[in-house]
C-alpha cells in the first residue's frame, strides 16, 4: 500500500467484491489513498458521517480530496479514477462501448446474482431450496457467459480494463459459490493471469490482510 503521507484519497471499505474492486483499481494506478475501515458487520456503514456522502448505505465509497468530488457505487468510481488518470477505460469510440456494455454487465448480472448465491449458497443452506438451486444455476450461466467471451482473449475487453478490475474480485469468490474453476477453463486462465498481479494482491489485502486464493 503507498505511503501514510499527504494522501488525496480516502477510500470507505471493506472486504468484499465491491469494496476490493475500488482498492485494487487505486493499486494498479498508483495513486494515494488513505483507508477507512468500513465494517460492515458491526453498522458502520449506518453512520451518519459515512450516509452523507453514501446515502444507500453501501461500501465502497470516496472522497477525493483533490478535486472534492464524494462518490458511492464501485463502477462509478472505477470510471472516475479510470478518467482522472486517464487509464484503464478507453477514451471513446467503439472499444468504450464495449468495456460499458461489460461493465453494466458485471454490475447487473455478476455482481447481484453470484451476492445471492452467497446468501443462500454460502450462509443459509437449506432453508430455501428453491432460491439455492436459482442462483446457482444462474452462477453457472454467467460462468458460462465469460468463459465463452474469453475464447480467443486474455481480458474481457482484450486489453486489461476497468471491466476486469470489477469482474475479478467476484469470480475470487469462487469458493462460495461452490464453483469449480476448472470446469470453465479460459475462464480459469483469465483468472489466474489477474491473481498474480501485484497490485491486485495489494487491493485484495484491503482493509484486512487476507491473501489471493488460488485455485488448484
Amino acid at each position: 500500500m503507498n505511503s501514510e503521507n499527504a494522501k488525496s484519497i480516502d477510500l470507505y471499505t471493506w472486504a468484499t467484491p465491491n469494496g476490493r474492486k475500488v482498492s485494487i483499481m487505486l493499486e494498479e494506478l498508483g495513486l494515494k489513498y488513505n483507508v477507512i475501515p468500513i465494517d460492515i458487520t458491526k453498522g458502520d456503514q449506518q453512520s451518519p458521517e459515512f450516509v452523507s456522502f453514501s446515502p444507500n448505505n453501501k461500501i465502497p465509497a470516496i472522497v477525493d480530496h483533490e478535486s472534492g468530488i464524494k462518490m458511492m457505487e464501485s463502477g462509478a468510481i472505477l470510471m472516475y479514477l479510470a478518467q482522472k488518470t486517464g487509464r484503464l477505460m478507453s477514451p471513446t469510440g467503439n472499444q468504450f462501448w464495449d468495456e460499458m456494455q461489460w461493465l453494466m454487465f458485471q454490475m447487473g448480472h455478476i455482481g447481484p446474482m453470484l451476492g445471492q448465491t452467497h446468501h443462500f449458497v454460502k450462509f443459509n443452506p437449506g432453508k430455501a431450496p428453491y432460491a439455492e438451486e436459482r442462483y446457482k444455476n444462474e452462477t453457472q450461466r454467467l460462468y458460462n457467459v465469460l468463459d465463452n467471451r474469453l475464447r480467443g482473449r486474455k481480458f474481457i475487453c482484450n486489453d486489461y480494463s476497468i471491466v476486469d478490475i470489477a469482474t475479478w474480485p467476484w469470480i475470487s469468490r469462487y469458493e462460495f459459490q461452490q464453483m469449480d474453476l476448472n470446469n470453465y477453463p479460459r475462464l480459469k486462465d483469465w483468472y489466474m493471469r489477474i491473481a498474480l498481479r501485484p497490485a491486485v494482491q495489494k487491493g485484495y489485502a484491503v482493509p484486512q490482510n487476507l491473501p489471493v486464493p488460488l485455485p488448484e
